[in-house]
């Protein structure tokens, strides 16, 4: 498979070892913005996305003008996500956004929903979650600290929202910090007077992330429509 990665740092130069140990061949790497680069559908057969939030939008219209499937890890730019779904539709290409592609962070997606349905009906007990990251990360809270909330705010009637370090009472707080060299530590904890109940995920490096996404492109080839990690793994498990 013929890969184009869009965003060549870090977690680019991980995606790019991961990809070549399962044998594909990467053929274009670009910084950041894809604005000055010629796609070819003949020549890229998917797209993989950890650029920046400023550049994820143009990089993934562009892909999907072009007829080329993307696999998108970025984050901080979701205001245009119904916007890049329309695009792929009307193209007739492929898309998967997710905001962690490792294994074990669906797997804890799973344990957080499950977790907070038998939760919902302790009122004694509050809830907060909190992420950390490298510093070179830009969008705080993480999409998956996001994510983690939005599962958790559906199993709630009373929960309207999240909020970034201070929240109502109607809200879930995050906390958001950045220190050198973490790839990705997310915990949901449940507080009451009595105890305290604790889930957490520790990313140990980035190749975790950067294999689940490689195993997207190589599930979204020769696909068309919008699709999850959810449909990722099912397939990969049935």
């Amino acid at each position: 498979m013929n890969i184009a990665i869009l965003g060549y740092g870090k977690m680019g130069k991980v995606i790019e070892e991961i990809a070549e140990e399962r044998g594909h061949e990467i053929v274009l790497k670009v910084d950041e913005d894809i604005e000055n680069y010629q796609l070819d559908k003949a020549e890229i057969d998917v797209a993989i996305d950890f650029s920046v939030p400023d550049a994820a939008f143009k990089n993934i219209s562009s892909c999907f003008k072009n007829k080329i499937p993307v696999v998108c890890g970025t984050t901080g730019w979701l205001d245009k996500y119904e916007k890049a779904k329309k695009i792929c539709e009307e193209e007739g290409t492929a898309f998967i956004y997710a905001s962690n592609f490792s294994l074990g962070v669906n797997v804890f997606f799973e344990l957080n929903k499950k977790l907070a349905d038998m939760m919902k009906g302790l009122p004694e007990y509050s809830v907060e979650i909190e992420e950390i990251h490298h510093v070179q990360k830009l969008d705080a809270p993480s999409g998956t600290a996001i994510s983690l909330a939005q599962q958790i705010i559906e199993k709630y009637p009373d929960k309207k929202g999240w909020q970034l370090d201070h929240a109502d009472k109607d809200e879930i707080v995050i906390h958001a910090k950045r220190i050198k060299d973490v790839p990705g530590i997310h915990t949901v904890t449940y507080e009451s007077e009595i105890d305290s109940i604790e889930i957490i995920h520790s990313a140990k490096s980035r190749k975790g992330f950067a294999l689940g996404a490689v195993v997207a492109a190589e599930f979204l080839q020769d696909k068309k429509g919008i699709f999850t990690m959810k449909d990722v793994l099912s397939s990969l498990f049935k």
